[in-house]
Order: C-alpha cells, then structure tokens, then sequence
C-alpha cells in the first residue's frame, strides 16, 4: 500500500513589490555559502540554515516571522568553512535531517545530523557516510531506486561523483555500479522526471569546459543522454575552458506542464524548454537570458503571484569582477529585469532560496554572500494586501513514511472552472547554491476560486496522477489543508489553522 499526504495554504496573491531586509542585525554576518530552508521543529514555521566560511555556521528558528539563531544549542553550529547543506528525511521519522558538506581539511567532509526532536545528533560514522576528502559540492536527497527511503547523491567538483543507496539508514555508495560515478568536474545537480516515464533522471552542471551530464534512469542504471536531448552545454560556448554550468534549475517556464531547464553559468546562461520526448529547445536569446557573465545560483518562484514563474540569478565576485545579480520577471514570452535598485547593489551572492517565511501569501527571498562586504540576507516582499490577488502552497508528504516529505514529487494546479493549467512545481531535489530545502511549494492562482490540484510521485516506472479540488477564499488565508492519499488512490481532507 502506498500513501501520501499534501498540505497547502491558502493565501492573497499581490503585484509586483520591492523586498526589504528583515531583521538585518540578526542576518548580519559576511563569508556565507550555502543557505536552505525547512520546517525542522514542526511548528509550521519554515527554519533557515546557513552555513559559512570559517565561522560558526547558524540555525535560524522561525516564530511566527522572527528568526532567532539556534545552531549552538541544537547541535550544528560547526565552524569549519562549508560548501553544501541539505535537508532530507532519511530516517523516516517525518521531521527533517540535515547534511552538512564541508571544504577539505581535518577530519570528514560530510557530517549527518539526526533530527531528534529539534536537536541533532552527530550520525554519520553509524550510517556510513564517512568521507576524508574531495571538494563537495551538491548533495541531494531523492528516492531514486523507487523503494519509498531516501538515498543520496553527492557531486564533486575534483573527485567521481556519488549516490548512495539507503537501507534501513545505512548508505552504500552505488554508482559505480549504476553508471553515476562521473569523474568530471561537478558543482550542481537536479533530479526530475525529464521525460515522465515514472523514475527520477538526474541533471548534472560541469566546470572547466566540461560538458554537462543528463543521466536517464532506466530501471536504476543510468545513461548519459544530454547530447541527444540537446542539453550538453547549457547555453555556453562548447569546450571553453573558462566557461562552466554552476548551478542548473528546473521549472515550467513556459506553463505547459513540463519541465524546461535553466541553466546558472560561466559564459552565457542558458534555457531549454522541455519539448516532449526527451528534447529541449534552446530558447536563451529569444527569452531574453543569455546575458555571458559569471553566475553562481539560480531559482524560480512567482513573485506577483501571476501564475508565471519569475527567476533569480546570483552574480559572483571573481578575476576582480563583481557580477551583478538580476530578478527577472516572466512575462509569458520571455524575461524582463526587474531587479530592485538594493537587491543590484548587494556583491557576491552564492546562495538564494525562495519561501514565504511570514505567511503571508507572497514569497521572500534569502541571499547569503562569501566576501567580507557580503551577507546572509532575509529579505521580505512587500506586497500590500489591498493589490494582491491569490497564492497557495504546497507540500508532499508521504504517509507510509510518518508523512516524510517526497523530493521529486510533482504538483500541478489548474483553474477548476476551465481546466487551465495555472502552475506545475517540483518538491526541491537540488537548488540555490550547493544546497537542497524543504520548503513548500508557493503558486500564485491569480482570480482563480476553485482549483483542481494534481500531485504525481514518480517511482519505479509509475506516474498517477491524484487530483482534489478546492475553494479559495480570503477567509481561508492562513488556513492548511492536508490531503491523504490511501490504498486505492482514496482520498481524505482535513482544513485547520495554525
């Protein structure tokens, strides 16, 4: 028997605002990497890692919108420089664990943290995740083999890259053996079903004049296929030895139900929309993004709440150029910049994450930066309710696992009196900079009333589609609504408040 649960909030959507730094005197400290957010004390509050170069990494607890670090007494205040994060369930106890990935020097570079009730124990000798050295980049938690666990896969910028295999909680690396040992030099990763044949396939970005890997999972060994689909170099010049992917993203640009790829590079950035069996198009200049710069970081989210999804590229400082970032907003045919006079004037981005961290309805942005004049920003939108239209979000959950949160898991809203499709999101395998978050989907629904929402779990060779549908009012903003999933594809609800 297989079953999953989602939650979703209902809120009020907005039009395009400016962001503002929240708490900027507890978000403070320079020499940050790697930032990712997830509910790890269940209050329904989304938390913030942040994890720095060489000072004390912070957690920050959220309390209805107020952030307060608690990295020393939860246990993962480590202050070694480090390079990766994630967060993931593996233990399958449904509250999230943390995996930390550290820059080479005394000791492991990989550190797992159980979550035991909001403190973390140390348990990565006892899992077998002991790893001496190697420039760890993304570490990602998916459930590749189909068998309901979490497994592991970590990218390497200087060593074979790796995919642990859990049993029980007991990891084996694997991909020797499933033909994801590559040697090239990776710096970012994403796992999605490219083409919707039931099993998560996994994106590869490469540095150095490397060519990127798209890796198809054919019943769990894998085949690089990013030549044929039209993805080996994301938009760069091929072979280029200053050029590189360093961080590929994926979302439905296009709003037609698939999959399309952004890519973060050095060199031209790229995007390829998903055009059905296993192509994509390379829509760079026609949608107005390939801008050749040097970027570390991307990520998609509807800032206006439009039902389009609107992106964020990070800059970064190097060769004694400092890169400028850009939001740009998706119009429907291509992007706009629309980037904020005090967002373009921050230096040296790494990491980005999206989530609405007050519950309100729009979503807010956390930047975190590596140089001394750099940063660890919250910064929140600030749409007024008067202009705003209407938002949900979203989470799956899988019920035979304690309601652990499903990476790869594919959420579809449409308008339930015409059957458009209003939005496609997927459950983070892979984003920002180095890092893997487990914070809700958010989709803008514009005027929309009555939504159908679809939820699709790709696992071994199988996709069904399961749909409810809901009514949105302003009454119900702040309302979450969990939705059951049981044998048979039965179907049960509960709405409550916080």
């Amino acid at each position: 028997m297989r079953r999953f649960v989602i939650c979703l909030a209902g809120s009020v959507l907005f039009q395009l605002p400016a962001f503002q730094p929240h708490q900027p005197d507890v978000f403070a400290a320079p020499r940050s990497f790697t930032n990712a957010f997830a509910d790890f004390d269940g209050d329904m509050d989304v938390d913030l890692f942040v994890g720095f170069n060489g000072q004390p990494n912070r957690l920050y607890q959220n309390d209805g919108g107020v952030f307060t670090d608690v990295a020393d007494r939860s246990g993962v205040a480590d202050a070694r420089p480090t390079r990766a994060a994630a967060w993931g369930d593996f233990d399958g106890d449904a509250d999230a664990d943390l995996l930390v990935g550290f820059a080479p020097g005394a000791g492991p570079i990989l550190r797992l943290y159980r979550n035991d009730g909001g403190r973390f124990r140390d348990v990565t000798e006892d899992a077998g995740l002991v790893v001496d050295s190697g420039a760890v980049r993304q570490p990602s938690w998916i459930d590749y083999d189909g068998d309901g666990d979490a497994d592991l896969f970590i990218a390497f910028r200087d060593r074979a890259n790796m995919l642990y295999r859990n049993d029980g909680g007991r990891f084996t690396d694997i991909a020797s053996t499933v033909g994801l040992a590559d040697a090239r030099r990776t710096v970012g990763a994403v796992w999605f079903d490219y083409d919707m044949d039931g099993d998560l396939d996994l994106y590869t970005g490469n540095m150095d004049g490397d060519a990127n890997g798209l890796f198809r999972n054919n019943d769990g060994r894998f085949e690089d296929v990013a030549a044929q689909a039209g993805v080996a170099w994301g938009g760069r010049t091929p072979g280029e030895a200053t050029n590189g992917t360093v961080r590929p993203c994926v979302a439905d640009v296009d709003r037609d139900g698939r999959f399309d790829l952004f890519m973060a590079n050095y060199g031209r950035n790229g995007l390829f929309l998903n055009r059905g069996s296993g192509r994509f198009e390379d829509a760079s200049e026609t949608w107005g993004i390939a801008i050749d710069a040097r970027y570390d970081s991307c990520a998609f989210a509807d800032i206006d709440n439009d039902g389009r999804v609107d992106l964020y590229v990070n800059g970064t400082v190097t060769g004694g150029t400092s890169y400028r970032d850009y939001l740009f907003r998706n119009t429907g045919e291509g992007f706009e910049d629309v980037t904020p006079s005090n967002i373009e004037a921050l230096q040296a981005d790494h990491g980005v994450q999206w989530a609405d961290t007050d519950r309100d309805g729009d979503i807010d942005l956390a930047l975190t930066g590596a140089t001394p004049e750099g940063m660890h920003n919250l910064m929140l939108n600030g749409a007024t309710e008067a202009r705003s239209w209407r938002s949900i979000q979203a989470t799956v959950l899988d019920a035979r696992r304690a309601g652990s949160f499903i990476a790869g898991a594919e959420v579809r809203i449409y308008d339930a009196t015409t059957n458009q499709l209003l939005g496609t999101a997927l459950m983070d395998t892979g984003s920002g900079y180095n890092s893997q978050n487990a914070a809700p989907l958010h989709f803008g629904v514009g005027n929309a009333t009555r939504i159908d929402v679809e939820v699709i779990v790709p696992r071994a060779g199988v996709r069904t589609p399961v749909r409810e549908r809901f009514d949105i009012t302003a009454d119900e903003r702040g309302s979450v609504i969990q939705l059951s999933i049981g044998e048979g594809n039965s179907l049960t609800s509960v709405r409550g408040r916080r």
